[in-house]
């Protein structure tokens, strides 16, 4: 029996909905608690109860699905259906009080991406997709760009902070896209920043040292408006390889040059 992806998909833009709705009114009411991972690195009990409710939900959605979640609430892997979650998506933002921040659920079968859902919390924007079904915003269907070069591209980024291995080379990334685009923005959020990708307020977005729940949803989203992913080197591993960058299909090749002539 093949499953209905658009179902599973409607249902978890609902729950996203709904959690990052509940999450902002308690937000609003309380300041968060921050404990450090590492440096730079933070976690709240919003983090964790939200992944936590999340788990619950999604269990009863597909009850043999395993999970690869950012706080580790639950270490089930399922045979072959596994949710990838990040619950805060940009919890610096949301300790200081700004925005985006997002939650992000991706559903992976086997090694494929079929489902992914992307809410932001300060525009209320529910961002989703399911395999071969295209991508949408609060119902409405949304696409790539089609601007075609980097000189006419806004470009988004994340500044590392905690693995500066590579902090020569992304400042030289960043002087070369200061003057060669229509300019560079650092929303705190990879989620959001591939969600913008995808409906075109961004062209193009790279990032290194991500990780799989940072960029699971936003990927597929970003494929299914007609926009491209891959590593620095134009390869596939952007899951687990902590490294992406997505664009619209026009800009992608210059664009992927430059990143990889930069961070190698």
């Amino acid at each position: 029996m093949s499953m209905d992806y658009k179902d599973i998909c409607l249902k978890v833009a609902e729950l996203s909905q709904e959690t990052g709705r509940n999450l902002k009114a308690l937000r609003n009411q309380q300041t968060p608690e921050a404990e450090s991972k590492g440096k730079n690195d933070f976690v709240t009990q919003f983090d964790k109860d939200t992944e936590a409710r999340l788990i619950t939900a999604l269990s009863q959605l597909l009850p043999d699905s395993g999970f690869i979640a950012e706080e580790n609430t639950s270490d089930k892997k399922g045979a072959t259906h596994n949710w990838i979650i990040d619950p805060i998506d940009g919890t610096t933002n949301f300790i200081h009080g700004l925005y985006p921040w997002c939650i992000s659920i991706a559903l992976m079968e086997n090694e494929e991406m079929v489902v992914g859902v992307v809410y932001e919390a300060g525009l209320d924007e529910c961002f989703y997709a399911w395999k071969n079904g295209g991508a949408f915003l609060n119902q409405e269907k949304i696409a790539v760009s089609n601007r075609p070069a980097i000189a006419d591209s806004l470009i988004a980024t994340g500044f590392p902070y905690t693995n500066f291995s590579l902090m020569d080379q992304f400042i030289e990334s960043l002087h070369f896209f200061m003057k060669n685009s229509h300019g560079m923005r650092r929303l705190g959020s990879a989620a959001a920043d591939l969600a913008y990708v995808a409906c075109g307020r961004l062209d193009a977005f790279y990032e290194y040292d991500l990780k799989p729940w940072d960029v699971a949803a936003g990927a597929l989203i970003i494929q299914e408006a007609g926009g491209k992913i891959s590593d620095f080197h134009g390869g596939n591993n952007y899951l687990y390889g902590r490294e992406i960058i997505a664009s619209n299909s026009l800009v992608f090749d210059e664009f992927l040059t430059k990143v990889s002539k930069f961070l190698k």
